[in-house]
């Protein structure tokens, strides 16, 4: 008997970062409805979801950024095919019902956080890419005492919403429809960071086969709509 049979019951548990939390619940939710198949999504910060892939905990998949399951497949923590799922650009936003600033081009959006008290910003690849923009830009050093790191796991939209920043960047999917935050827009080109998100199957899976089904459905068109919802693209769009 294959572990597949002998788990075919089991509900399959993967693990992906907070950026694709709600698309993946609202999707895995279709998938039990359209297969029978349950599935859970353990969310966290990424570096954290990557730690705990590779250290083996278990889960039979994975959907993070695509260097980071890049990086795990390296290590032989995920095995199989790599498949991208989803394209998430990063927007800016301030709290519900504060003044609009202007942040159609770079160099207004420059000039709009460094007159910013507070700047919220996350870990993980946008955090890197703000951190690399502000450096291109020449304000790194200036804006230094008035940046605040969400913690893994952790929001910037939460930051936003109690006040702590003034204003903040994350992927659009984890700032969209968010109750306190008003979104401004996508990060103007030349600023913007479009992150790829990708699944792979975890070395430690007992149910593969069952993975490798799910995640054919994840890169499906009747996943798109799902995907659109939250600000983000089917892979095919790019």
């Amino acid at each position: 008997m294959t572990n597949d049979d002998a788990n075919s019951n089991a509900p399959l548990a993967g693990v992906g970062s907070m950026a694709t939390r709600l698309v993946l619940a609202d999707l895995a939710d279709l998938y039990e409805r359209d297969s029978g198949c349950r599935v859970n999504v353990t969310s966290l910060g990424g570096v954290e979801a990557a730690r705990r892939v590779q250290g083996g905990e278990a889960f039979d998949f994975a959907v993070l950024a695509s260097g980071a399951i890049a990086r795990l497949a390296a290590q032989g923590a995920v095995v199989g095919p790599r498949m991208d799922v989803v394209r998430s650009g990063m927007a800016v936003a301030v709290a519900a019902g504060a003044p609009c600033p202007d942040v159609g081009t770079e160099g207004a959006l420059r000039e709009t956080i460094l007159r910013a008290a507070r700047v919220g910003y996350s870990t993980g690849p946008s955090g890197d890419h703000l951190m690399r923009l502000f450096e291109r830009w020449g304000i790194a050093e200036a804006l230094r005492p008035r940046l605040v790191k969400a913690q893994p796991g952790v929001p910037v939209a939460s930051l936003i919403a109690q006040g702590e920043v003034e204003i903040g960047f994350q992927q659009l999917s984890e700032l969209k429809d968010v109750a306190g935050v008003d979104v401004l827009g996508p990060l103007p080109a030349g600023a913007q960071l479009v992150t790829v998100f990708s699944a792979a199957i975890c070395a430690v899976s007992r149910q593969p086969q069952a993975a490798a089904d799910f995640l054919a459905f994840l890169a499906s068109e009747r996943a798109e709509r799902a995907k659109r919802a939250y600000g983000m693209e089917p892979v095919g769009d790019a």
